[in-house]
């Protein structure tokens, strides 16, 4: 069982708790090491795209902008909070983030920046966002999209993951088979793109994560499918168990069963501290 949890949210982005109380409960639970890893999420036309409104409503909006200075200035703060309290807390706290990967020309070159100035402790990559039909959509547009559409969502969906991992910035890729969430992309009609992609990964040097945030009663399976992560196994990609908690009462959450789960698929290879932290030196 991982006695660490890295993947977690907290409050002033779209968490429930504080990081002082994230990082109790995890010392509860007997973990040596909790990472916050708040979202960092900027494209020129994030406000616009059809999900803002339900952000702003839901009172998470704060994880959008159109800005990466105004995003730097967030987590420069956001990460001073996370180093006081690791001098205090009793827990080794590591700096992170979430951060959803874009194409346009100058997101490359602007988070290379953001990375210089707050030097984390490792990015997980992400792509929530696709730009379909001149329109930013994230997975909740999809399901209400047509058939035609929505295979070309999940088409530009798993082209993102490829060229993120490839882009060699981030440490490992989160939530694979998103789109599962809301019962997309679930055949095997999209075997050979999702391959391409844990190509990029392997290529990359980056791994993947379990993430134990889709055990549900509707769908009773973690995020990657078995068949997504044992053909990530048969790569060798190095594998993460994930909370994906945004509150205290998830950290820790299906542990056990993720345990089985990546045993199943034959995961060997995993993705520990040290190997996060050997990371770091690449991403900066």
């Amino acid at each position: 069982m991982p006695d660490f949890t890295l993947h977690t949210h907290t409050i002033g982005f779209d968490g429930k708790n504080t990081p002082a109380e994230m990082a109790s409960r995890a010392t509860e639970l007997g973990m040596h090491t909790i990472g916050i890893s708040n979202h960092f999420i900027v494209h020129p036309n994030i406000r616009r795209a059809p999900m803002y409104k339900y952000a702003v409503r839901g009172g998470y909006s704060g994880i959008y902008s159109d800005s990466f200075d105004e995003t730097i200035e967030k987590f420069r703060a956001h990460y001073d909070e996370l180093n006081k309290l690791s001098q205090t807390s009793g827990i080794r706290i590591l700096r992170g983030m979430e951060v959803d990967y874009f194409a346009y020309p100058a997101w490359h070159s602007g988070f290379e920046r953001a990375v210089r100035i707050l030097q984390p402790d490792y990015v997980i990559g992400a792509a929530h966002f696709v730009e379909y039909g001149g329109v930013l959509c994230n997975t909740h547009d999809a399901a209400h999209a047509s058939p035609d559409d929505q295979t070309q969502m999940l088409k530009t969906y798993w082209a993102n993951i490829r060229d993120a991992a490839a882009s060699g910035l981030f440490t490992w890729m989160a939530h694979l088979d998103l789109y599962k969430k809301v019962g997309l992309g679930r055949n095997a009609v999209w075997h050979d793109a999702e391959c391409d992609a844990l190509d990029a990964i392997r290529t990359a040097g980056c791994g993947i994560e379990v993430n134990t945030g889709l055990y549900t009663a509707k769908i009773d399976e973690p995020y990657p499918s078995a068949r997504i992560l044992a053909a990530a196994a048969a790569r060798d990609i190095p594998v993460l168990i994930s909370d994906d908690a945004h509150a205290t009462n998830q950290i820790g959450r299906h542990f056990d069963r993720a345990e089985c789960f990546a045993t199943s698929c034959n995961v060997k290879n995993r993705l520990n501290i040290q190997k996060i932290l050997d990371f770091r030196t690449k991403i900066h």
